[in-house]
């Protein structure tokens, strides 16, 4: 259920409705979930008590979607029919939807597991990037109609950190104490003196945060863009299976009625020579449509190796069996550690797997096309042609 929970979060995230949130995004949610982790195993939840509280981490936020407001309610909405569908005991479908309606400002968690997504999703608070997330969240209300002053966000954001209390043993212990370094840093952006010396601290922390936000993107693909990869992967081979499906339906068909009309009618064409004719049609119709029926599924394979050449120069795609399959495991193994460390070379790969398995695809449904319009017109023309040379014959 947290896999589910997490492709559909995945899935609502990539939606164009979060073009604008710029904190409110997958980004946060999977360190909310990250953070759900930690602050779960030290306030002592058991696998049961996990489960339930990394559900509601990966949809807390998915009630976005539907608008901001009362998002909390709209995510425990679709959570609590999601885990009804899976087939979720009562009591995880309550954890899981208390726990997403009390990160709603202000927090008032009551169970262990709503304490600890309500400290989760303000783990932030306390880190070292705290300036950065609130930057994203205000850039978020600006993008969504609610900007304000320089001032009035500092003043804000500093009553916010005052007023807010973590609610685990952890929270209070260990996040708290970290918090108050934020709530310093404030209060020296704020002090008139210092305030255009620290802005441009702050701005020069901001470009060095999102510089190293950029090259952890480069070298782990964003979740979206997996999912988007995977799914269309997915249905590429789907599709690619029901070619094969249809096609040895159509081979299965006709080597049938070859058989038949090699054991039963040709023996009977010495007798009856009026009927050659169309058996002969048949026949060529039957072949034609099984030679097209197997060009749909007959595999290509290519030489199997590369060089450290082609590697370099991102001339091989090393996710198609075809390109490595007579290469020793050291060689390959080499290559898909220096393909892993190019983002441009890996997102380049799949984008190649994903057009040639487009081509082949297009290969094999034009092959099956002619195939059944083969089949379809011909045999009705034999069939036809069957009753003509009859008739002919009778008259």
């Amino acid at each position: 259920m947290i896999k589910k929970a997490r492709l559909y979060a995945e899935e609502v995230f990539a939606s164009k409705v979060f073009e604008k949130m710029t904190y409110h995004n997958l980004h946060h949610t999977g360190e909310v979930v990250a953070a759900a982790n930690v602050i779960g195993e030290k306030s002592g939840l058991n696998e049961d008590e996990m489960e339930s509280l990394l559900i509601a981490a990966w949809l807390h936020d998915t009630g976005y979607v539907n608008g901001n407001k009362d998002h909390e309610e709209s995510a425990a909405t679709n959570a609590r029919e999601m885990l009804g569908s899976w087939g979720a005991s009562y009591k995880k479908i309550l954890e899981v939807t208390e726990a997403i309606q009390a990160t709603k400002m202000p927090q008032q968690p009551q169970s262990l597991i709503s304490k600890v997504l309500c400290d989760a999703d303000l783990y932030h608070l306390s880190t070292k990037e705290f300036l950065d997330h609130a930057k994203n969240l205000r850039e978020e209300w600006r993008l969504n109609g609610g900007g304000m002053s320089d001032e009035d966000w500092l003043q804000s954001t500093l009553s916010f950190l005052k007023q807010h209390r973590y609610h685990t043993p952890y929270g209070r212990s260990v996040l708290e104490e970290d918090k108050k370094s934020n709530v310093k840093k404030l209060k020296k952006l704020i002090d008139p003196e210092k305030k255009e010396k620290r802005y441009k601290d702050l701005e020069e922390e901001v470009i060095k945060l999102k510089a190293k936000r950029e090259k952890d993107k480069a070298l782990k693909p964003d979740r979206g863009i997996e999912t988007m990869f995977r799914t269309t992967s997915h249905n590429h081979i789907l599709l690619s299976s029901m070619v094969d499906n249809k096609s040895n339906i159509l081979i299965t068909i006709n080597s049938i009625i070859l058989s038949i009309v090699v054991s039963v009618l040709v023996r009977k064409l010495e007798d009856n020579m009026y009927l050659v004719g169309p058996t002969v049609l048949l026949v060529s119709v039957c072949l034609t449509t099984m030679v097209f029926a197997i060009l749909a599924t007959r595999p290509n394979i290519t030489s199997g190796k590369f060089s450290r050449e082609d590697i370099k120069n991102k001339e091989t795609n090393l996710l198609f069996f075809g390109n490595f399959h007579s290469m020793e495991i050291d060689k390959y193994e080499w290559a898909m550690k220096e393909m892993m460390r190019d983002a441009d070379y890996l997102y380049g790969s799949l984008i190649k797997d994903i057009y040639y398995l487009g081509k082949v695809l297009g290969k094999k449904y034009r092959y099956l096309r002619i195939s059944y319009n083969v089949f379809m017109f011909g045999f009705v023309l034999s069939i036809l042609s069957f009753v003509v040379a009859m008739l002919a014959q009778g008259s």
